[in-house]
């Protein structure tokens, strides 16, 4: 069996998106417009060299050292170990000559330009090469034919030279199209693309164009630009992971809301509770990771719409102590601002906690938040979808809050259909009786085997959550406005000590 021949990128993310790195000694063009972050990836994969003892070398055609300085600064990052060559400065290209006249001949330009760039690769023997940007050698070239020639020029000479070279292109040509015979010549191509939304930050993207003789992750990768590093958050695949695990009930702590499914929700499914604001649906995704915690097993609740505080407050009113397991270490509360957060990247903090923490249980409240991510409906979907497979692979329970529009009457979760992707539905609803505004719940579908039919009442309290009987009185309770048909015999009341 031979050693995998591969490179790393110096990039986690990207790596994983190419099956193990690049192949060395090989020559790549990465491309994309201005502030796509190729600058940055570049710098990532000769900082990856120099760790690996590796001479480098990063050759400029527009950038001054200072300038590239203070871009490597803004990352808490060092150029110690990458050798640079920068040609902004006429002398250094055109010699003495620069003070005689103003315009030069550009096919002594360009030969001078290649000249002292193949002088300084021979003078450093560079195992790794980052040439950023062929838009000043397309300049130089004046000439289209003459550019192309003169890349593949390069090409061949870096050939045989055990060089791994990442060819920069900012699409500033023609037009700002793809260069397809760049494409042709190089071994891979790799495109980074900046969106800007109507609102929120800018989304960065990256796919692999090509990539010769090496199986690579297909399909456009969310990026984002930290401080410290470009981060690349490869594309859930669910058919890649499985994890072999027991699916026995998940129980909520809750006797009666657990009889409804004969002992709850079945591990390594996903449970939506549906219904309008306020008829108690986080405190109840919220007891099932509580009970996680309590049986020694970890629980993520991402909140994208209600602050931590706020549900952490809510908690205990309840009589509940969220705060136990969270100094534990076993409950984990994560905030999420929609508009900074892309799907791919979220996709990826969860893969994170289910690898890296083992968790059991994960609630997302709330799915509208989620749709607020992005845009594109059908996507968000697909996304939604495929990272539900993923969780359920893993034997996680997955609780997905789906707030509906409207209070009473008839309601509805607009465009959005999300039920089909569910395998356990949980239906909140308010309900007028004897003057007074009640909560009733019911289970709508068990993929997992029976559940009870029956709609109850469900009252939260400062001792907890309980369930009533069977709502047999009443007609047309998930309307939300039911007629009474029974007698007149009292509901679920208030227990001592109890406002609520």
């Amino acid at each position: 069996m031979t050693a995998d021949p591969r490179i790393s990128t110096g990039n986690e993310g990207l790596d994983i998106v190419l099956n193990g790195g690049l192949t060395p000694s090989r020559l790549y063009l990465l491309e994309g417009a201005p502030g796509s972050g190729k600058t940055t990836l570049g710098l990532q994969f000769l900082m990856e060299g120099v760790r690996q003892g590796e001479r480098c070398l990063y050759i400029t055609l527009s950038e001054t050292h200072e300038e590239l300085a203070a871009v490597v600064a803004s990352h808490d990052w060092t150029l110690d170990g990458i050798d640079i060559f920068e040609l902004s400065s006429a002398e250094e290209v055109l010699g003495d000559g620069r003070g005689q006249t103003i315009i030069h001949p550009w096919e002594i330009e360009l030969s001078a330009t290649v000249d002292l760039i193949i002088k300084r690769v021979e003078e450093v023997q560079p195992r790794r090469l980052v040439f950023d940007s062929l838009s000043e050698l397309r300049l130089l070239s004046q000439d289209p034919l003459r550019y192309r020639r003169q890349v593949l020029a390069l090409k061949q000479y870096f050939a045989g030279r055990n060089i791994t070279v990442i060819l920069v292109d900012d699409l500033t040509g023609e037009h700002g199209e793809r260069d397809a015979h760049l494409h042709s010549i190089a071994h891979g191509v790799i495109t980074l693309e900046r969106n800007t939304l109507e609102f929120g930050a800018a989304r960065r993207t990256i796919q692999i164009q090509k990539l010769r003789g090496v199986s690579f992750s297909a399909g456009y990768h969310d990026v984002q630009i930290l401080r410290s590093e470009l981060k690349v958050y490869p594309r859930l695949i669910a058919s890649d992971f499985h994890t072999p695990f027991v699916g026995d009930p998940v129980p909520s702590g809750i006797p009666e809301l657990d009889a409804l499914l004969n002992g709850g929700p079945m591990r390594g499914t996903c449970a939506i509770m549906t219904g309008p604001p306020g008829t108690g649906k986080s405190s109840v995704a919220f007891s099932y990771a509580l009970e996680a915690c309590r049986r020694g097993e970890n629980a993520t609740v991402y909140q994208f719409d209600e602050r931590i505080g706020t549900l952490m407050a809510r908690s205990r009113s309840l009589g509940q102590d969220p705060d136990g397991p969270m100094e534990a270490g076993c409950l984990k509360l994560i905030q999420i601002d929609p508009a900074d957060v892309t799907p791919g990247q979220f996709a990826w903090m969860v893969r994170k906690e289910v690898e890296e923490r083992q968790v059991k249980v994960i609630v997302l409240d709330s799915l509208n938040g989620y749709l607020s991510s992005m845009p594109e409906e059908k996507q968000l979907i697909l996304q939604m979808h495929e990272l539900l497979s993923y969780l359920n692979q893993q034997g996680v329970l997955t609780l997905l809050i789906n707030p509906q529009q409207g209070l009473v009457g008839t309601m509805h979760s607009g465009a959005l259909n999300i039920s089909y992707i569910a395998d356990v539905v949980f239906l909140f609803r308010f309900f007028e009786a004897q003057g007074r505004l009640r909560k009733a719940m019911s289970v709508l579908k068990n993929r997992a085997g029976a559940h009870e039919d029956a709609i109850r009442e469900i009252k939260f309290d400062s001792h907890g959550i309980r369930m009533g009987d069977p709502l047999v009185a009443f007609r047309g309770v998930l309307t939300g406005t039911p007629e009474y048909v029974g007698d007149r015999g009292p509901l679920m009341e208030s227990r001592p000590n109890d406002s609520q």
